[in-house]
């Protein structure tokens, strides 16, 4: 069976299926910081071999030797980043669908928190760190030894002094890795935070500009940008710091190398050429670290990246795909629903359980706050209970296939969002096999097709962003329509009319008729009690349990002489209270003092 959800080690096992182009970057770092030694090799025997011999056709033949050697070296550079970008990319494709699918997943399951956890982004920094110049340090880096051998074989002392450079420089990396760790995260954290802010301001931009909010909705702005920047600062400090100080001492070291061997040669220890071949061999063993210094910012990204998506992963258990079931065509069960916000622990609707066979329509009603969008939730499986379960022909929602499942769902929100495509497309759902007279069936029952067709161009105009080249009610039409796309045996529609005129309320009542009659279940919340035409049943809904459910009519008879009973109450005169002489008391509704 194949997975629908990645397991905890999808990241290991995608960075495992590069390990053979990682060998090859690693075969081509070898061979580049061999012929790096091309410069120092050609210095040492230009001052120890063509200087003393004044001989041009050796100088002529060294120096073609020494640019061929740099070609090749340009070559395998260039080769080497060629591969980084396609292993980034690689890992890329490996990881982006379940990434995705986790971006989708995540709001669903953590609540509000999962707006901080962002596995795109941190894919993106991944892939944008292994496709740059940052890994060939950590490649480069274990040549570091090499060099300081070879130096050793120039003379010992040089090779000393190249040791306690090195060793300094790279203490001073280490320095930058542990200062700069808390900083670094919360960079992050306040990046991430920067951003959520920003993209609430634009999806509430008409609220703001309309009630006023400019500038409150500003200055909360700067504030969350001057955290963002005092953490960026913060860490710039550290890089600045470490990579300046790393700079002055690889200079200071270059210099007390050539002073060192001038004075070897002048001792008669070392030639002269060993004086420039030292130097510039100290500075081609340092430049990884110092290529790691420059790019330690996105390395540590990369790697707090790399390290939430590991988490990420591993909150999703592995999953196989359930066997396949047949298509849901008898009922609809709910038992012991008990369900909270996802991320959290306090039930919002407590204990709820009816049934529904094929043919029914229940209307759900209830005060704010009762627990009605709650429960349609739970039925179409955005989300998962705490206890209890939702059953379609005696199947757990989870026994399902999350494709199969939607196929059988059709399912209308509060808030109807469209995507940015044709009508065409966001009816079908996007189904690219989608057949065009299924497309105008849905949107037949759905009473949406004239309204369409007077449209610039009909089913293939486009909505743009969340529909926003439509107007509420239709949007409310279109949603509805992608809702009973493909027949589906349980539609839910959460307040389908709170958008419509008398002729949308006419259109709603017939698709119900509709699904019904196909055999289908439809439930509906409503406000409005022009949407409870053509549904037999009724479930009343109060502090997140059913108070009342059974045949519609039945079900409003006691409703309305529950309420009658409440309003004469209230009207009923309240007692008097009596003063210790038997005389009445007036009690103050306010106290004056």
């Amino acid at each position: 069976m194949r997975k629908t959800m990645t397991p905890g080690n999808e990241l290991r096992t995608a960075f495992r299926r590069c390990a053979g182009a990682l060998l090859s970057v690693g075969i081509f770092s070898g061979i580049i910081n061999i012929l790096g030694l091309t410069g120092s090799l050609y210095m040492l025997q230009v001052y120890d071999r063509v200087l003393p011999s004044s001989s041009v056709p050796t100088l002529v033949g060294l120096t073609v030797v020494m640019v061929g050697l740099y070609a090749a070296y340009g070559l395998l550079d260039f080769v080497r980043l060629r591969l980084l970008v396609r292993i980034g990319n690689r890992l890329d494709r490996s990881l982006r669908q379940q990434v995705f699918a986790m971006s989708l997943l995540l709001p669903l399951k953590t609540g509000h928190e999962g707006n901080r956890i962002q596995p795109i982004r941190d894919l993106d920094q991944i892939r944008s760190f292994v496709s740059g110049t940052g890994p060939t340090a950590l490649f480069d880096l274990p040549w570091i030894p090499v060099y300081l051998v070879i130096i050793y074989m120039l003379h010992q002392s040089l090779g000393i002094l190249a040791t306690l450079g090195a060793a300094s420089i790279v203490f001073l990396t280490l320095l930058a890795e542990i200062l700069g760790r808390t900083p670094a995260r919360r960079a992050m954290e306040s990046a991430i935070a920067r951003s959520s802010y920003a993209d609430a301001g634009r999806r509430n931009a008409e609220v703001i500009r309309a009630m006023g909010l400019s500038n409150r909705f500003g200055r909360l702005w700067g504030e969350q940008s001057r955290h963002f920047l005092r953490d960026q600062r913060k860490i710039s400090d550290v890089v600045g710091f470490t990579g300046a100080m790393s700079r002055s001492l690889r200079m200071v070291l270059q210099s007390l190398m050539l002073g060192l061997g001038a004075y070897l040669a002048i001792i008669g220890e070392a030639s002269a050429g060993v004086i420039i071949a030292s130097s510039i061999m100290l500075a081609r063993s340092l430049a990884p670290v110092d290529i790691a210094i420059a790019n330690w910012r996105g390395f540590n990204s990369a790697r707090h990246c790399h390290a939430q998506l590991k988490r990420t992963f591993q909150s999703f258990a592995s999953i196989r795909e359930p066997m396949s079931l047949p298509r849901p065509r008898h009922s609809l069960l709910v038992e012991g629903l008990t369900v909270a916000v996802p991320g959290q622990q306090k039930p919002i609707i407590n204990n709820v359980t009816f049934q529904l066979a094929a043919g029914a329509g229940l209307g759900v009603i209830g005060p704010c706050a009762s627990g009605k969008s709650t429960l349609v939730r739970a039925l179409v499986g955005v989300w998962s209970p705490l206890r209890g379960a939702v059953r379609l022909d005696h199947a757990a929602l989870d026994q399902w296939d999350i494709e199969d499942l939607g196929r059988d769902i059709g399912y209308l929100p509060q808030d109807v969002e469209l995507f940015d495509g044709t009508v065409a497309e966001n009816i079908c759902r996007f189904d690219e096999d989608a057949e065009p007279k299924a497309i105008l069936a849905a949107a037949e029952t759905a009473g949406v097709h004239h309204m369409i067709l007077r449209l610039p161009n009909g089913f293939q105009t486009r909505v743009g962003e969340a529909g926003t080249a439509l107007s509420a009610g239709q949007r409310q039409l279109v949603g509805l329509a992608r809702a009973l796309y493909g027949e589906p045996f349980l539609v839910v529609l959460d307040e389908p009319n709170s958008n419509l005129d008398s002729d949308g309320d006419v259109a709603l009542a017939t698709a119900i008729h509709a699904i019904r009659q196909r055999g289908g279940i439809a439930v509906v919340v409503a406000h409005r009690p022009s949407a409870l035409a053509n549904l037999d049943q009724l479930l009343v809904m109060a502090g997140g349990t059913v108070q009342a459910f059974g045949p519609k009519n039945a079900v409003l008879a006691d409703v309305t002489r529950r309420a009658a009973e409440a309003t004469a109450q209230s009207q009923r005169k309240p007692d008097v209270p009596l003063a210790k002489d038997g005389t009445s008391t007036v009690v103050p509704l306010h106290d004056r003092r």
